[in-house]
């Protein structure tokens, strides 16, 4: 059947234009018309272009007024969309500006969005007018592109369309828009970025140094500038927003190393966005490796004009000290962790040993080279010859010592020990109350320095240099400082709140606000506390606590919501927040079944673990299993292989057996296991209060295997009972079987006598049915015969009334001729004779068939 035809895919009061036939050439005449048009390629069935159509019709009513709005039919088969496009997917959003095109847009299918990247290709340019406008423009977390143009020359300078070319052609490659393009006209406002002569180009960058386009080696056209920009742009910060079918986005960014992910309610299309400008001043900290004086800028500046953008001046008191300790810059450090006092005290001593240039008589200035394994191995030699100096319990404050180098006489090490607790609140309160003091404690061994400015470690070099103008906060520049490098990736909680609740955050929280750091290589992931505001300070004491050597982040594991537990269940179900309560903390052996549900052997063995589960005493022994598939173990619980069976004896958790794998699982297999570890003899000598108990548990087992032994008798009886009812039904059967075979013996006789009457039937019907055949073929010969005399009298009726005429003629007309009653009587004598003949002929033919007719008489 041919299909049907479209019908209007928008309603006809929509400031859409709906093309529903595909008229695709129709469209590109209404694109000649119009500065900027949105084409939106549809299938009338796609469920996802239904939806997108009243987002479509939502930002055409706000913007109808300046872009024009084109709905394309690209399914009929008939239309020229379908026979000139093949689009992969529905539905499709192409815009044009004038001549450039097409910019495809891939974003989030929501009105926010779509209006928000064709406000940008409306306006790809911002115009910056002054200073406060340049320093709000710079400080925004998204790279920035500024080009420097003096209108002049009519109508514009050389170099400008080529700019305003490279904005759309950012926005035609990344469709997230991450590059702002901005363009000034004063010559003061752009000497604050450096930019001279008209036609330059800035890229500003916030970690790094900003970069000016190189116009003598690269050609100045729009694809060079555009790619220029992405190849060094700055990403601290990056926006991930999934299109909702397979991909490898997520997985592409996880693989890159640690990542914190950030949900956060975002509109497009908000003026300001004071929970994203916090989480930028964060990423800023994080990422300032050099202590840039353009980023602190750009932190203090909050609309300000006034505010010192670009000052490169630098205190006295930093001139000072950067004069003076020139090993504040460049130091080498390495993290020392002292062992425990004893197995009850949960402290650490930390001790971070840093290669220091010596303050006595130099000759020149000394500049510290890059850090030398040589250097550092010689520091910890000296440092652990002397380690029992800072071997203490309790440390309230943090002690320092200098040791002299072996090699030269102008170098020492400095070791700074701290007391660390491995809780979280005493980490952060001892960070507070200690790391905050200026005040240094110095031990008398070794050579002793009295100055304030001793540098124990990079991460801490605030604490101890008051002078120094720096930022409060703990994590600057933190990211090359560590090993633990976060990426920082940002998501839309509006439209991507399914992932936060799949790394688990609450589904019934209404503030749609939460953090989570994801280390795919060492399969973890830590979940900022829902309870705790999700602000700068916040932010960073979750960053540096990943950050820190021993994180005291506890590692979220996704639970079992779905198991509700009863106490008539003979095998205990375990889940994530049951795990230590149930294996580790319970005073019984406990067996331990990983499975999982799509496992088919593991479901076998559920039959064995209760009956298992029955025969031990459930005073001693727990018999429990666990859902891999939708619970987190810790790590060292861990198995690639199921069923997996792990026993833990009492009081010997920690020595956890693996039933063997080249066993079958059976019961006296697992009891046998089960008993043989279970019975290890402990350490410590038995005393008649243990012997009491080892009684009383051996007379419960005696008890309970009695109790046992007589419900298998009496299985056993019943087994015999019944044993007996089908013997008699067997008899019975047996019976039955006989009479049935005489009935088939006299079937068969029966059968066999038929079948000779039938045989002798089939004879006699072959006999008589060769007879018919023999009389219908005399029949047929009769049935001839007559048929040719009737034609033969037909013949002599003719001959005599032919004569009969000829005779009454010559009655008529005499004629004297002789010769002519000559000859009359001639045929009157051959015609007699003719007539004899026949007639003859016909008596002999009757008298044959009446002859015929009465053998055949006789034969019937």
């Amino acid at each position: 059947m041919p299909a049907k035809l479209p019908v209007n895919f928008f309603s006809t009061r929509s400031p859409v234009i709906d093309l529903f036939r595909g008229q695709l050439d129709y469209a590109d005449q209404l694109r000649q018309d119009s500065e900027i048009v949105l084409y939106f390629f549809y299938a009338p069935w796609c469920g996802q272009s239904i939806a997108v159509r009243e987002e479509i019709e939502h930002v055409a009513s706000r913007l109808s007024d300046q872009v024009l709005f084109v709905a394309v039919n690209c399914w009929w088969n008939q239309g020229k969309c379908r026979k000139q496009k093949h689009f992969f997917y529905f539905p499709v959003i192409h815009l044009y500006h004038q001549s450039f095109g097409p910019i495809e847009y891939k974003g989030p299918m929501s009105a926010v969005y779509i209006e928000k990247f064709v406000r940008r290709v409306m306006t790809p340019l911002l115009y910056i007018s002054s200073r406060s406008k340049l320093l709000d423009f710079l400080s925004n977390y998204e790279p920035g592109v500024v080009g420097f143009f003096e209108f002049n020359a009519s109508p514009q300078p050389p170099g400008y369309l080529t700019f305003f070319t490279s904005a759309l052609h950012s926005l035609k490659k990344d469709y997230l828009g991450t590059i702002r393009f901005g363009v000034v006209t004063d010559k003061r406002v752009a000497e604050e970025i450096s930019l001279v002569h008209s036609g330059s180009v800035y890229l500003h960058r916030h970690a790094n140094t900003s970069l000016i386009y190189p116009k003598d080696i690269m050609n100045f056209t729009a694809e060079n500038i555009c790619k220029w920009a992405l190849e060094n742009r700055e990403m601290l910060i990056r926006w991930l927003r999934p299109h909702g079918g397979k991909s490898l986005l997520l997985n592409n960014e996880l693989k890159k190393g640690p990542a914190l992910l950030i949900f956060i309610p975002y509109n497009p299309l908000a003026e300001i966005h004071p929970l994203l400008d916090e989480i930028t001043k964060v990423a800023l900290e994080y990422h300032k490796c050099n202590k840039s004086q353009a980023a602190e800028a750009e932190l203090q500046h909050a609309g300000d004009s006034d505010s010192p953008a670009f000052d490169s001046s630098v205190t006295d008191a930093q001139l000072k000290f950067s004069e003076t300790f020139p090993i504040a810059k460049y130091p080498c450090c390495n993290t020392v962790v002292l062992p425990q006092w004893h197995s009850i005290s949960r402290t650490h001593n930390v001790c971070e040993l840093c290669v220091n240039q010596t303050l006595g008589v130099k000759p020149n200035k000394v500049h510290v080279p890059r850090c030398n394994f040589l250097e550092i191995e010689a520091a910890l030699d000296s440092f652990y010859l002397q380690e029992h100096t800072f071997f203490q319990v309790i440390s309230n404050t943090i002690e320092c010592s200098n040791f002299l180098s072996f090699y030269s006489p102008f170098s020492y090490y400095t070791a700074c020990c701290r007391t660390v607790n491995r809780h979280f609140l005493s980490f952060i309160s001892s960070e507070k109350t200690i790391f905050q003091t200026p005040k240094v404690a110095f031990s008398s061994h070794g050579k002793k320095d009295n100055t304030q400015f001793s540098v124990p470690h990079i991460e801490d070099r605030n604490c101890f240099i008051p002078d120094l103008n720096i930022s409060s906060t703990n994590i600057t520049g933190l990211s090359c400082r560590t090993n633990k490098t976060l990426n920082l990736y940002l998501l839309d909680s509006n439209l991507f709140w399914i992932y936060a609740e799949r790394l688990g955050a609450s589904r019934s929280t209404h503030l749609k606000e939460f953090a989570a750091i994801v280390d795919l290589k060492e399969e973890v992931h830590y979940v900022l506390d829902q309870n705790q505001s999700l602000v700068g300070p916040t932010l960073e004491n979750f960053i540096k606590n990943f950050s820190v050597l021993y994180s005291p982040l506890k590692r979220h594991l996704v639970d079992d919501p779905s198991v509700h537990f009863h106490e008539e269940q003979v095998v205990t179900e375990v889940t994530t927040s049951t795990f230590h309560q149930t294996v580790f903390l319970s005073a019984k052996n406990v067996l331990l079944l990983y499975y999982a549900q799509w496992c088919g052997f593991c479901a076998s063995l559920n039959h064995i673990f209760i009956q298992l589960a029955r025969l031990l005493p459930p005073d001693s022994f727990t018999v429990a299993r666990i859902d891999v598939t939708r619970n987190d173990l810790p790590w060292e619980f861990m198995t690639d292989r199921l069923p997996t069976i792990l026993f833990f004896p009492h009081q010997r958790k920690e020595q956890s057996v693996k039933f063997p794998e080249d066993f079958s699982v059976n019961l006296p297999n697992l009891l046998k296991f089960i008993l043989h570890h279970s019975s290890l003899s402990s350490s410590e000598p038995c005393t008649k209060e243990c012997l009491h108990k080892e009684s009383v548990l051996q007379q419960g087992h005696i008890s309970h295997l009695e109790r046992e032994i007589q419900k298998l008798r009496s299985e056993i009886s019943a087994l015999h009972q019944a044993h007996d009812q089908l013997e008699a039904q067997l008899s019975e059967a047996r019976r039955e079987e006989q009479r049935l075979q005489q009935q088939k013996h006299t079937l068969e006789k029966q059968h066999k006598t038929l079948q000779l009457h039938s045989e002798q039937l089939q004879a006699t019907y072959d006999q008589k049915n060769q007879e018919l055949l023999e009389m219908a073929e005399k029949l047929q010969e009769l049935a001839d015969a007559s048929e040719n005399l009737l034609k033969e009298n037909a013949l002599l009726r003719i001959l005599v009334a032919s004569r009969g005429g000829k005779l009454q003629s010559k009655e008529e007309i005499e004629e004297p001729l002789q010769s002519e009653q000559t000859l009359s009587e001639d045929n009157d004598i051959s015609l007699s004779t003719a007539t004899a003949a026949l007639e003859e002929k016909r008596i002999g033919s009757i008298d044959t068939i009446e002859t015929e007719h009465s053998s055949g008489n006789r034969t019937e």
